[in-house]
Order: C-alpha cells, then sequence, then structure tokens
C-alpha cells in the first residue's frame, strides 16, 4: 500500500492521479480527488472486501463468505459486482483491470500506488509512539490527534456481512488506542483539560475499559480534582463487582492508590495549576423547552471544539440549544458560566459593541474596575490574559457579525465559546459550525403536545401533526400555537389549524403579546441591504418551492452571477436554504412571509419562462416544433441534455403548473404542460405527465391559444400509453383529433393522428394502426413536420414486423433513420439506430450489434433509460449470436442494473430472458434457471 496521506483533512481527497479510499466512517473513494462512484452497499462491501486484504487472491467462495458470511443468495452475482467496480473505476480515469484483477484462482486488489486511510493511520500512530518514547510529548498528541481526525463515524458504516464487522470491530479498538496514546500525552504535558474531554467521550461507548478509566482518574487528579478521580474509581470498581463479579485489575489499583498518596511521579502529571476564583454562572433559566436537538446537542457538547457557532433561521431555537450545552458542560468548566446578549437582531436595543461587552466580562472575572483599560486591543489582550488558565463557558448571543464577536474570544485551551448568530459568520474561525432547520415531524407534533397536554393532543394526533406542519416545525412557532391553546381550553387543535390554513393570515395567527414569528423574520429582512430585499419579495413569487441562480437572474433581469451572489447572502441571513449545491428553497413561514411581501411588487412571469423554455429544449422537438408560446429571446440551454439534466434537479413539474395557474398565467401553465410531455415519459415519470397536464387541461378554456386543447389532450394520450392504458390513452386521442378537425388544425391533426396510429399499433388491430399511421405520414409531410413523419415512419416499421414483413421494416426504419440525420435529431437517431439492430437481430444477422451499439451511446449521451435497457440488453444477445459470451454476459448485466421501478414489467422480462440464455449458452444452467424463474413470475403477474 502507498504510504501518501489519503486526505488532506476531514473529508476531502489529496490532488493527483492516484487512488484514494476512506474506510474509517462511510466508505469513499476519489481518484485524481473526484470521488468515485462506488455503487449499492453490496457493491462496496464486496470492494472493501478485497481492498483491506490488498494484493492477496481471494477466490469467489471466500468473497461470498466475506460478504453473505452464513447465508449467501442463490445467485452471488460476484462477477457483475466486479464488473461494475471496474465500471466506475475506469469512469474515473483510472486503469480498472490493473487494480482490480482476475486471477485463475479468484479475484485480487493490486495495492501499489492506492492509498487507504487507515493504512496512513497505522502510520502516523507509529510515528507518535516513537515521539512518546524519546520525550517528544507534544508532537506525540498532535501525531495521535491526526491520527484520529481520520474517522468520520462509525468505520465502514453500514456495511454488512461478516468481514465488515470483524473490520470495523478492529477499527474501532485502534481508535480507542490511539485515543489513549494521546491522552497520556496530554496528561504529560499537563493539558488536562483536553484530557478529560477526550477521555471522558469514549469511556462513555466503552465504560468497562480499564485503561480509559485509570487515564480519566489521572486527569482528573492533575486537573486538582482528586475527589472526582477517586469517584471515578468507585463508580467503576461498583460496577465491575455488580455486573461481571469481577475486581478492578492490578494497574488500575495503583493509580487509585497513587491518587490516594497525591503521588504525582506514578501518575505521570505534569505541575497542577493553583486554584482560580470560580466566575458566577450568568445561564438563563427562561430559554423555553429544547426539543429534537439531540444530535445537534451531541455535537456541541462533544470534545475538541474551544469555539461553536450555530446559526438558523429566525425561531429555529438557536438560544435554547446553546444554553442547553452550555449546562452540560458546566461541569467540566468549573470556572463558571457567562452569558452575553449582544442584541444582533433586536427592536429595542442597539447591538452591543465589543468595547462595552469586554469590559463587562473582565468584571464578571474579577478584574478590578480601576485597572480596566479603554482601548479595544488592550481590553481584549486583558481579557484572553485573564482566562488563559480557566475553564469556563462562554456564550455569546444573537451576534450581528464576526467583528462584533472576534474581541470576546476568551485565551487559553480550556475554555469553550457558543456562538449564536442568524447569520453565518463566515468571516470568524470556529471549529463546529451547526446550522438549525426545522424539527422533524414527530419532534414539532411533540413538543406541541407538552405545551398543550398529552390528553388534549392524544384526542387529535392528525390534526396536531397538520398544526405543526402549518406552523413549519419552528420552536418559535409551536410555542406561540401552544400559549394559544393553552389560553383557549375551547379551542381544539383543529380550529388553531383551519385558522392557520390560510397564507394570508398564518403569521397573523402565530403571534403572542411581544412574540411574533412575522416580527422574528422581519428583524431578520430589515437588516438586508436594499438590492438584497429585492431579491427576497422576488422569491415570493418564485415558480416553485426549489430554485435556482438562473431562475432568479430571469425574475431580477441580472447575470446569474449576481443572481448566485444574492442568494448566498441570502442562506448566510438563513432566509434561504440550500438543501444541495446550486439548488435553494425557503423554510415554509419565511416563504409566506416572502410572498407576503411580494403582494405589492409586479407580476414576474419571467421565472415561469425559464421552466418552458427548459420544457421544450429538452424535448425532442426542440424550440421550432413548438408553434405557439414565447420564443427565447436568449436560450438559457445548450440544447436537450442540458435542459434534461436541468429538469432533473428541478423537482415536481406538477407544482410549477399549479404555481403559474395560482399567479393567473394560465397560458404558461399550458405551455409548460405541453413541453414537458417528451421529457417526462423518456424519464418514465408518466404519472407526473398525468397529473401536470390535467391541473393545465382544466385552465384550457381560459387561454387565448386554441392550440393547446389538441395539444394538452394529445399528451395525455402519449402519457397513458406508456402507463399501459390503451383505452385511455385512445379516448384521449381521438377526443383531441375531433378537436383539431373542427378547428381546421391540419398539424394537430396530423400530431393527433401519429399518436392515434401508436395507441391502435400497441394495442390492435394492426391494419387500423397502418392505415392511420398512413395517414399521419402523408398529413405530416405536408405540413413539413419532420418529427412527425419520423413517429409516423417509425410506427409503420413496427407494424410491418409484427406482420413478419421484415424486410419491408427494416426500409421503414432505415427511412427513419434518414430522417433523423437530416435533422440532426440524436434521440430520433438512437431510436432507429435500436429498432434496425433490434429487426436485423430478429432475422439472425450478423450485422445486428453495430446499429445496436450507437443505440447504446446515445442512450448514454442522452439518458434516455429505456432506449438504454432495451438496447444494451438486444445488444448483449447479438454478441452472444456470433460467440462472444464474456462481452455478452457484461452488457446483459448492464442492462439488468439500469432497470428502474418506473419501467414497464416486460422490460424486466425481456432483460432477464435475454440473460437467462446467455447464461445457458455460457454452461451455468443454475444462474438461467433462476433468471427465467423471475421472468415467469413477472409474466404470470402483469
Amino acid at each position: 500500500m502507498s504510504s501518501g496521506a489519503v486526505r488532506t483533512g476531514r473529508g476531502g481527497a489529496e490532488p493527483g492521479s492516484r487512488l484514494e479510499f476512506a474506510v474509517l466512517g462511510p466508505v469513499r473513494g476519489w481518484y485524481g480527488g473526484q470521488p468515485l462512484e462506488l455503487g449499492p452497499v453490496l457493491r462496496t462491501t464486496m470492494l472493501v472486501a478485497l481492498l483491506l486484504r490488498p494484493d492477496v487472491t481471494v477466490s469467489r467462495a471466500e468473497l461470498v463468505d466475506r460478504v453473505w458470511g452464513e447465508h449467501p443468495p442463490e445467485s452471488d452475482g460476484v462477477p457483475g459486482y466486479i464488473y461494475q467496480l471496474r465500471k466506475s473505476l475506469a469512469a474515473a480515469g483510472a486503469d480498472a483491470k490493473s487494480v482490480l484483477r482476475t486471477d485463475p484462482g479468484g479475484y485480487r486488489f493490486a495495492g501499489a500506488g492506492v492509498g487507504v486511510d487507515a493504512v496512513r493511520v497505522d502510520e502516523i500512530a507509529a510515528q507518535a509512539k516513537k515521539a512518546a518514547a524519546a520525550g517528544s510529548l507534544a508532537a506525540a498528541a498532535d501525531g495521535y490527534g491526526q491520527a484520529l481526525a481520520f474517522y468520520e463515524g462509525v468505520p465502514l458504516a453500514g456495511l454488512p456481512g461478516p468481514f465488515a464487522e470483524r473490520e470495523r470491530r478492529r477499527f474501532v479498538e485502534r481508535r480507542v488506542g490511539l485515543v489513549e496514546g494521546r491522552t497520556d500525552a496530554l496528561i504529560r504535558l499537563g493539558d488536562y483539560a483536553s484530557a478529560i474531554g477526550e477521555v471522558s467521550a469514549l469511556l462513555a461507548e466503552h465504560p468497562d475499559r480499564e485503561p480509559l478509566t485509570g487515564l480519566l482518574m489521572r486527569a482528573l487528579y492533575g486537573a486538582g480534582r482528586q475527589s472526582d478521580a477517586l469517584d471515578t474509581w468507585r463508580e467503576f470498581r461498583v460496577r465491575m463487582r455488580d455486573e461481571l463479579g469481577l475486581e478492578p485489575s492490578e494497574d488500575l489499583r495503583r493509580v487509585h492508590e497513587a491518587v490516594l498518596r497525591g503521588d504525582d511521579g506514578a501518575l505521570g502529571v505534569a505541575a497542577r495549576p493553583a486554584t482560580a476564583p470560580r466566575i458566577r454562572d450568568e445561564l438563563p433559566h427562561d430559554v423555553g423547552e429544547l426539543s429534537g436537538r439531540d444530535d445537534e446537542l451531541a455535537r456541541l457538547v462533544a470534545p475538541g471544539s474551544a469555539v461553536s457557532a450555530v446559526d438558523g433561521v429566525p425561531g429555529s431555537g438557536k438560544t435554547a440549544l446553546a444554553v442547553r450545552a452550555a449546562q452540560v458542560l458546566r461541569e467540566e468548566h468549573p470556572d463558571g458560566c457567562l452569558f452575553v446578549a449582544l442584541h444582533g437582531h433586536s427592536t429595542s436595543r442597539a447591538p452591543l459593541t465589543p468595547v462595552r461587552v469586554v469590559r463587562r466580562l473582565l468584571r464578571s472575572a474579577g478584574v478590578n474596575e480601576q485597572n480596566i483599560p479603554d482601548d479595544l486591543d488592550e481590553l481584549s489582550a486583558n481579557w484572553r490574559a485573564a482566562t488563559a488558565p480557566l475553564r469556563l463557558v462562554l456564550v455569546l448571543d444573537d451576534a450581528i457579525s464576526a467583528e462584533q464577536v472576534r474581541p470576546l474570544l476568551p485565551g487559553g485551551t480550556g475554555n469553550r465559546v457558543l456562538i449564536t448568530s442568524r447569520r453565518r459568520l463566515l468571516g470568524l474561525d470556529v471549529e463546529r459550525r451547526i446550522s438549525l432547520g426545522p424539527l422533524t415531524s414527530d419532534a414539532a407534533a411533540g413538543l406541541l403536545g407538552r405545551i398543550v397536554g398529552p390528553a388534549r393532543a392524544s384526542q387529535e394526533r392528525a390534526a396536531v401533526h397538520e398544526l405543526a406542519s402549518l406552523c413549519g416545525r419552528l420552536p418559535l412557532a409551536l410555542r406561540i400555537a401552544g400559549a394559544r391553546l393553552q389560553n383557549r381550553p375551547m379551542w381544539t387543535f383543529r380550529d388553531l389549524a383551519d385558522r392557520l390554513a390560510d397564507d394570508t393570515d398564518r403569521l397573523g395567527e402565530l403571534t403572542a403579546e411581544e412574540r411574533s414569528v412575522e416580527a422574528a423574520f422581519r428583524l431578520s429582512y430589515d437588516q438586508l441591504p436594499p438590492k438584497t430585499q429585492r431579491a427576497f419579495r422576488t422569491l415570493g413569487r418564485a415558480p416553485a418551492p426549489e430554485f435556482d441562480e438562473l431562475v432568479l437572474a430571469a425574475m431580477l433581469g441580472c447575470p446569474r452571477r449576481e443572481a448566485e451572489s444574492v442568494l448566498e447572502d441570502l442562506v448566510d441571513a438563513n432566509l434561504v436554504q440550500a438543501p444541495a449545491a446550486g439548488r435553494y428553497r425557503m423554510h415554509d413561514l419565511v416563504a409566506v412571509y416572502a410572498r407576503r411581501l411580494a403582494a405589492d411588487e409586479p407580476d414576474v412571469a419571467s421565472g415561469l419562462g425559464v421552466y418552458l423554455h427548459a420544457c421544450r429544449a429538452a424535448s425532442e422537438w426542440g424550440e421550432p416544433g413548438f408553434p405557439s408560446g414565447p420564443a427565447p429571446t436568449d436560450p438559457p440551454f445548450a440544447g436537450l441534455v442540458d435542459a434534461s439534466a436541468w429538469l432533473d434537479q428541478a423537482g415536481d413539474l406538477v407544482e410549477v403548473v399549479s404555481s403559474a395557474v395560482a399567479a393567473g398565467h394560465p397560458d404558461y401553465a399550458c405551455w409548460i404542460a405541453e413541453g414537458a410531455v417528451d421529457y417526462l415519459v423518456r424519464r418514465i415519470r408518466y404519472r407526473e405527465c398525468v397529473a401536470l397536464l390535467e391541473v393545465a387541461l382544466s385552465e384550457v378554456d381560459n387561454v387565448a391559444d386554441q392550440r393547446m386543447r389538441t395539444a394538452l389532450r394529445f399528451g395525455l394520450g402519449w402519457a397513458y400509453l406508456g402507463l399501459g392504458d390503451p383505452v385511455q390513452a385512445r379516448q384521449w386521442c381521438e377526443e383531441g383529433l375531433r378537436i383539431s378537425r373542427e378547428n381546421g388544425d391540419r398539424r394537430e391533426t396530423a400530431r393527433g393522428l401519429c399518436g392515434l396510429g401508436m395507441v391502435t399499433m400497441f394495442a390492435g388491430p394492426l391494419d387500423e394502426a397502418e392505415q392511420v399511421l398512413t395517414d399521419a405520414r402523408r398529413l405530416a409531410e405536408e405540413v413539413a413536420d419532420s418529427w412527425l413523419v419520423e413517429r409516423a415512419v417509425s410506427g409503420l416499421g413496427y407494424v410491418h414486423f409484427k406482420h413478419g414483413e421484415y424486410e419491408r421494416s427494416l426500409v421503414r426504419f432505415a427511412e427513419s433513420r434518414e430522417v433523423a440525420v437530416a435533422t440532426g435529431n440524436p434521440a430520433m437517431l438512437g431510436r432507429a439506430s435500436s429498432h434496425i439492430g433490434s429487426v436485423r437481430l430478429h432475422m439472425g444477422r450478423p450485422d445486428a450489434a453495430e446499429p445496436l451499439r450507437e443505440a447504446v451511446e446515445l442512450a448514454e449521451r442522452l439518458d434516455d433509460r429505456l432506449l438504454l435497457v432495451s438496447s444494451l440488453s438486444r445488444l448483449g444477445s447479438a454478441e452472444q449470436e456470433w460467440g462472444s459470451l464474456d462481452l455478452a454476459l457484461s452488457y446483459h448485466l448492464r442492462a439488468l442494473s439500469a432497470l428502474t421501478d418506473q419501467m414497464s414489467p416486460w422490460a424486466e422480462i425481456e432483460v432477464r430472458n435475454r440473460l437467462g440464455a446467455c447464461h445457458q449458452a455460457r454452461g451455468e444452467d443454475e444462474a438461467a434457471r433462476e433468471q427465467f424463474a423471475r421472468a415467469a413470475v413477472l409474466t404470470e403477474a402483469n
């Protein structure tokens, strides 16, 4: 294995053209600094089974044992997993076959030049151990700390199987040893606070480990807490006797005796500091109940963080969390707990200046008022000096900026600082940042129930959850709602939920005396610069709950870079959330507030225009295929692939269409719904397609564009055909045809005939389908619609194929391909190539593979999943026909892995039957029987 560093820090790969793997947490990999897609859990488990035994050939049977143990599956699929792992490595640019090798006896992971964090940890730990033996305690503590930084949670997190479990125990044991080494060094250096924090956290996980108990006793003794060290001994001894019937070991008894004697030398402690006077406890007691924040609290009180910052949307419970964390930390910080309200966001007071705060802090630390200077730099230096030997907790609540906080940070290594702010204080160096969002649904309902009373809550469980949702699951809103119900015993949860259901009244209802959700939002909004305020108001008219900089740029009429910058400013102000890179959304109640502010803004339809142009660009028709509606003056998308990728991240398009209707733009609702059909059908999102078309169709009578009356009905025909409901599909196509003929719209009539022909082609009778498609082709040629011509010709090719007229079928598909080439339409070309290859395969022709290979390449480029599955499976059969069984198997396995739940079961039936035939040809009868049996079950069910 390589001895180079695997990562430069907690969670990044070191740059360079090499493979790197992290196993001391969730398993991850990189090549050249770019993340690897390792795939499902069993595939990752198989990788680890080879990776952690490098340069050793592992048989297939041993791999199965390592991954599945005593309960292996009937068909383990090891070759398929190896193939997918190699594919992942190759996709990143690695030489996959030289890394993951196939030997005569099995498989082998070549370790040369590959970095693994666990190996690097062993190397660093060995260096730290040498430093400790040589008396270089600071270097030893630092080395052990570097090694521990590689651990990012449970090693091999989530991986099943006996091998992963054994390795997980080994890595956990190694981590315990690293903490023991570091703690010993810290004790000998005299850094007792850090030692206590680290060993206490680990003892909670391993309460019966004697070496950790001994280290804690030594650290407590060194910190001047001899009685606490003796209490630790007594508690451990009682637990050992009661639970195991054992006495502590001789080593631990010696530590106990040394503590009793006060023998510094035997305990290996440095000189102990003189006891400092305790500062007073200023923590408030009325910050409200902390609910649903257990994970965040655990992170705040965990060792290893001198300065922590908590930010979040207004009303999310930042102060309650920080105060509760300070209460937990109080026992480990005997010199006091200070709390300062900085009034960063207050209606009645200006934010406190750093000079004023430091003077107050120095007085709290017992510094004589006459000795306190006026200069901020001197004040800050005196504060750091006064706190250097102390161990205290300082809560700085409601900070407005990093500049306000930076002079207030204490000195020394034993102090903990907890900062809360509505803004993310990016200019402040902190070890741990926590951003608070809404509570979980159960936690929010539980908080409401405890405020109002379990008896009342138990009678209206559904209404409690609904009310919690209407409160945005924000603690402030929940407490206000709970207080209102407390003071109105005649009200039910349903009564208040009904009052909050209307956006126009919701924020007004969430007010109780001086507490108001709207006021909390207004304070944050008022502190934004005017440009950012305008963007916030504009987002109140965003077409969907989730958006990106492109949508905001269109609505503001500004460059994308400027829109992205203002969105990031709103994220830092916690008025907008960033659930993923480049994607943004508002908390529900913040969105209500933004919509209220947007009520006086001019209508902005340009945001809807982005979705319209995305849907049209993602369609095979392209923008020219839509004869009505606005044309883009500056097209934001490069083509079908670019627009499809954008729509993949855009979420549920039904929300966009519904938003257009609610905003008074039924025309945009219809145009977007029509444009989305081809994209949604290609993505196999048939039900979403039906839903958005139905929403748009309900508004079609309010739209001036009469073409929408037919276009939406034809779209429903395509969607229902994809759902396997030819009856509904025929009804929609026939109704649309009737309207288009009444309107004299020849192009829409051609489109309707094409759709009806496709429905009849699949449902029968074939003679009728041939006649309808012939009429569709003639009319499509007359109106010069290449896309409709190709669809009709392609349908005729399929009809000839079903009649057994294979040569005529190939002629039609060749015509279809010519249209695709002439128009430069890659989606059309991929479909035509797949049809040609499929017919040739059925005829047993040796030239079937070439067009199928072209179809696979185009399907992957366009991310057309259904075309990819069918073409891969048939390409596998074509290679099988000519004896390339290994290549054939790889294509079949790729097709199987590309199947999705949304696809028709007949696609899976075809793939499994072809895969079974391949196994049979390879002499793998058991694997063949398994695939045929699964296909038979699916066939019977459908």
